[in-house]
């Protein structure tokens, strides 16, 4: 993926460095990630983080600029991407904050931690990323190591800031609300995870034309992004776990699901096509 000569926008808020006592990826909460990878509800993270052992509060004061290091500035570099194309794609687009921390930090939903994974909170409308996750994405998860498959999960959670701006999310808490069972809920986090994908599709296909081609999909990068897409598909995770597929409680959609819809907004790269509502 080409992206070191992409504009950089700042505004990204560094908290990392910052020290964070106890806790820490054990074991279990590496199980965890299977099932909190990509678009976690983060209204849960305070209690997971509790009963998997827990991070203390950190320093919350965080640096907000342009990071020094080569991994802010390809966080930086793709959210200022993300923005410009959502800014041609959504009227009254408002980008969303983005905070880097390390183990633990505090967000308007609650306390966040890496083992997690990114996420997204509607309540500050902020981006949470421990880049330390990605290499656990790889080791542990079988994802790919790609510059893309790392883009694709940013412009992931900056699809459910989509979701939020135009009221995606708030129907989705409100059908689950009604819904008469827990598949029947979960139905409705499948859809919207999987929306989230085709979103991160969209991006990836205007990501040239906004940037002067300057940060672009090379040969090969929409593959890495799929085998990253695959690697998180809930059925994949099932059996990674040693227990059995049981669609019923899919949160996030299979992998093939996943595969099918983060290629259907890079084919069309409109986000009109993203409805995996229909249907439900």
């Amino acid at each position: 993926m080409r992206w070191q000569g992409g504009r950089r926008g700042g505004g990204i808020e560094d908290r990392r460095g910052g020290a964070v006592a106890g806790g820490g990826i054990g074991v279990l909460v590496l199980a965890a990630i299977g099932y909190f990878v990509f678009g976690i509800d983060p209204t849960t993270t305070q209690q997971v983080a509790s009963q998997f052992g827990g991070v203390s509060q950190s320093e919350q004061a965080g640096k907000i600029g342009s990071p020094e290091d080569q991994a802010g500035q390809f966080v930086e570099i793709v959210r200022t991407n993300v923005n410009d194309v959502w800014a041609t794609k959504l009227r009254g687009y408002k980008s969303p904050n983005v905070v880097l921390y390390e183990q633990g930090t505090q967000t308007g939903c609650g306390m966040g931690q890496s083992a997690m994974g990114p996420f997204y909170c509607p309540a500050d409308q902020t981006v949470y990323l421990d880049l330390s996750f990605w290499r656990e994405m790889e080791t542990k998860l079988g994802a790919s190591g790609a510059d893309f498959a790392k883009a694709y999960v940013i412009a992931h959670e900056f699809g459910h800031h989509v979701q939020t701006l135009t009221g995606a999310s708030e129907q989705v808490q409100r059908a689950q609300q009604t819904a008469r069972s827990t598949a029947e809920g979960n139905k409705y986090s499948v859809a919207l995870e999987l929306q989230a994908d085709c979103y991160a599709g969209v991006w990836a296909r205007n990501a040239a034309a906004v940037s002067g081609g300057q940060v672009a999909l090379e040969p090969g990068d929409l593959e890495e992004g799929m085998k990253t897409a695959q690697a998180i598909g809930d059925d994949t995770l099932q059996r990674r776990g040693g227990g059995r597929v049981s669609p019923e409680s899919f949160t996030h959609g299979s992998a093939a699901q996943r595969v099918e819809w983060l290629q259907r907004g890079y084919q069309t790269g409109d986000p009109a096509a993203c409805d995996t509502f229909k249907g439900l």
